[in-house]
């Protein structure tokens, strides 16, 4: 059975560039650019005070931020690439450790970036087993 749950997306989008390393990827191998769709996804089982499992602006806010950063650049130069291979996989990642936020009443975070509207990779969280000093 599932548990019931709220749930809140904001998403954005952005062209950016990479190069694939580390492997025969033909024409991925070299600068090319892709349109992100990028869709951050809240979850938990009860809203605030207010009626609100979010505020949608707190994240439109963090996520338009994050566009700012990304748009119009490449992806290998950015240093939380440093080492990897600028995979949708490994962006879905570094996207969600900045998109956390501190409300008690979400369980789950987790984002799903879309590359030519074609193809997706996502990365979950849980936020319920935070610390005190969370994220």
């Amino acid at each position: 059975m599932i548990e019931p749950m709220y749930s809140v997306t904001v998403k954005r989008e952005l062209i950016a560039q990479h190069f694939l390393v580390g492997g025969d990827w033909g024409r991925e191998n070299e600068l090319n650019s892709h349109r992100y769709e990028i869709e951050a996804r809240y979850e938990g089982a009860s809203l605030d005070q207010h009626g609100f499992l979010v505020d949608i602006d707190a994240v439109s806010a963090m996520l338009d931020g994050l566009v700012e950063r990304y748009r119009d650049r490449t992806l290998n130069e950015f240093p939380e690439f440093d080492g990897l291979n600028p995979s949708v996989e490994h962006f879905a990642r570094i996207l969600a450790e900045r998109l956390v936020v501190d409300a008690p009443n979400i369980a789950v975070l987790e984002v799903t970036v879309w590359e030519d509207g074609g193809a997706a990779a996502g990365y979950r969280r849980s936020l319920e087993d935070r610390g005190p000093d969370r994220d």
